[in-house]
């Protein structure tokens, strides 16, 4: 497959996002055992939207940010503009700060980790600006990949004795020691910084150099217990900012990602990765007919068969989303960021999705997604307002 890349400075290295870090270590090790020699599906490309270079999120649950910023740089493209390489670890580390008073507010009963969603990314920006990746990396000690187990372990207990509140009154202090304890592991966050020979504050770059405006995005979810066309809460343990976004039909986050498409957009993506169809080293996932009968983990022979080529996938109805749900199945693992679409040797249609996880896969950091696996397993998406059609604009409030 044949990527429109823009041509810049390489981005530092990266990887997945849910709330512990080792858990996302446990799934990459589980999703790249499954891997067959060929994986039997030839694809063409329909849409191929022009982006930046794929990134590596190393050990970090920071795919929330790597994969929302990979859709703000596709923006700029979009809007005209010279796309700049983000700071992930800029937006990942003010998100930090903000989570850390809800936590403690909420006397620790909140997700702690790396997780977070698409609406973070945007949230950050407008209340924080923005960075160019070379002015902060969150590197250290010639680091090259993002390893955060260390510093989330020290967070986490930093957090926990504050909750506990054993002076009785808890003071203002721990705000600077838990800036301190990030300065620590990603650096200070510089207050001025050069780009392109000119000083910038994260607000104003945000404002000059990348030009968007947060308020043009909108965030989609799907759930039967809730009102369609109406305003719910993002059940998810990573949505620690409590957002409420419009709840649609599962059809309808297929209309909306292929009306974005067909208009130059592209759009940011939260979705389960877990399940043993959704394939990183072959760079496929689809939704088999009978998805129980492959349980948690493929033998060799399962493997080869299941991926031997496409298959016939089952109908999504509301009813069938909602009880993936609900019983566990469909869990909040993982940000990616949609930007094309391919058909595959029996002119079936695919999502082509940009990953933050490397290029070591078949498809050198892309996957092919079909719209069944979409529409089951999707957990969100953000998208530009004019993306939106018209069938889906009418019924809510943008």
């Amino acid at each position: 497959m044949i990527r429109k890349y823009f041509l810049m400075a390489a981005f530092s290295v990266a990887f997945a996002g849910s709330s512990f870090i080792h858990a996302q270590d446990d799934l990459i090790k589980k999703i790249s055992g499954n891997r067959s020699d060929s994986t039997g599906f030839r694809f063409t490309d329909v849409i191929n939207l022009a982006v930046t270079p794929v990134e590596n999120q190393g050990s970090s649950g920071t795919c929330w940010s790597y994969s929302t910023n990979s859709f703000l740089e596709s923006e700029m493209i979009k809007a005209g503009k010279k796309p700049v390489p983000l700071a992930k670890i800029y937006t990942a580390r003010k998100s930090y700060e903000d989570k850390a008073e809800n936590y403690v507010r909420m006397g620790g009963n909140l997700s702690w980790g790396d997780g977070g969603e698409a609406h973070d990314v945007i949230n950050m920006y407008a209340k924080y600006g923005a960075m160019p990746e070379e002015a902060y990396t969150g590197l250290l000690n010639g680091a090259t990949t993002n390893n955060f187990s260390e510093m989330q372990g020290l967070l986490k207990s930093m957090l926990d004795a504050v909750v506990k509140n054993p002076a009785g009154s808890i003071s203002p202090n721990w705000k600077k020691a838990f800036a301190a304890t990030l300065d620590a592991y990603l650096g200070p966050v510089p207050a001025m910084f050069m780009y392109q020979n000119k000083s910038y504050t994260p607000q104003t770059f945000a404002k000059e150099v990348v030009g968007i405006d947060p308020n043009n995005y909108i965030e989609f979810i799907s759930q039967t217990n809730t009102p369609y066309w109406q305003k719910a809460m993002m059940l998810a343990p990573d949505n620690w900012a409590f957002q409420w976004d419009y709840n649609i039909p599962p059809s309808a986050i297929t209309d909306i990602i292929d009306n974005a498409l067909k208009n130059g957009y592209t759009v940011a993506w939260g979705t389960d990765v877990s399940e043993p169809y959704f394939s990183w080293p072959n760079g496929v996932a689809f939704v088999p007919q009978t998805p129980a009968s492959y349980g948690k983990k493929l033998s060799p022979a399962q493997n080869r068969e299941l991926f031997s080529g496409p298959k016939p996938e089952p109908e999504i109805t509301p009813e069938l989303r909602q009880a993936g749900l609900e019983n566990g199945q469909t869990t909040d693992d993982h940000g990616m960021h949609i930007v094309g679409l391919s058909k595959d040797q029996n002119g079936k249609e695919y999502y082509i999705v940009k990953n933050s996880w490397g290029t070591h896969n078949e498809y050198k950091g892309y996957l092919h997604v079909t719209k069944a696996y979409v529409q089951l397993k999707t957990t969100g998406i953000l998208v530009n307002k004019k993306a939106v059609p018209k069938e889906v604009a009418s019924k809510i409030t943008m």
